[in-house]
């Protein structure tokens, strides 16, 4: 069964980076397409970013375009997203999620997804 566990959240002022890891378990990589979905309190949870199985292909919310890079290595079965120039608007439970997928695309919508990790925090704060 596929696991998924992120790391790298914390505690950044505004302007700051932090890069989070998607490490993954239990699966061969290569055949997800991983996403990067965030919940800040009182919102719904909203897509941030996608990036397809061979990570050809990505996508990226408009409120993170140029700011956020997702990026994957298969070898190493972890997908990554470093995030520049965070503002307290990024504040939120960050989550990975996987999907099995045969096309060399990615999706943002979070029902596409079968499996998510615990989450982890990030606090943009002065």
């Amino acid at each position: 069964q596929l696991q998924l566990v992120e790391s790298g959240g914390g505690l950044v002022q505004p302007g700051g980076s932090l890069r989070l890891s998607c490490a993954a378990s239990g699966f061969i990589l290569d055949y997800y397409a991983i996403g990067w979905f965030r919940q800040a309190p009182g919102k719904e949870r909203e897509g941030v970013s996608c990036i397809s199985r061979n990570g050809g292909s990505t996508n990226y919310a408009d409120s993170v375009k140029g700011r956020f890079t997702i990026s994957r290595d298969n070898a190493k079965s972890t997908v990554y997203l470093q995030m520049n120039s965070l503002n307290p608007e990024d504040t939120a439970v960050y989550y990975c999620a996987g999907t099995w997928t045969s096309q060399a695309m990615c999706g943002m919508g979070q029902y596409e997804y079968d499996y998510w990790g615990q989450g982890t925090q990030v606090t943009v704060s002065s």
